[in-house]
């Protein structure tokens, strides 16, 4: 979700890499539902895993919250703003809207400051 808002917002110039630890092989359905209710369309993402040239070559690197501590990118790399929102994985729709929401307002926060 975070990565459709950013290209959304994002000034031009700046590109998202939207990526896991643990990426599931498919994008939540109702994340998809929930974007396409604020008229984003997600459903071309593909869930990928965070390498290391990912996080090099990125200016900001965000990290949305942790769902596995060992693996949680927050606590191996500097710099990192960890936004600490909870995954939508498993929650209904309601939530997942919530979820949305949430990361809308802190995209577009993001974007100011670029």
């Amino acid at each position: 979700m975070a990565e459709g808002f950013f290209r959304k917002y994002a000034p031009t110039g700046y590109e998202p890499y939207s990526a896991g630890t643990k990426p599931t092989g498919a994008i939540n359905p109702l994340a998809i539902q929930a974007m396409k209710e604020s008229g984003i369309d997600i459903t071309i993402q593909t869930p990928k895993t965070i390498t290391d040239s990912m996080i090099r070559e990125a200016s900001k690197v965000i990290n949305m919250g942790c769902m596995d501590r060992e693996s949680c990118p927050a606590l191996f790399v500097k710099n990192v703003f960890d936004w600490a929102i909870e995954d939508p994985k498993g929650k209904p729709l309601e939530d997942v809207r919530k979820i949305r929401d949430t990361i809308e307002k802190r995209v577009q926060e993001l974007c100011k400051t670029l």
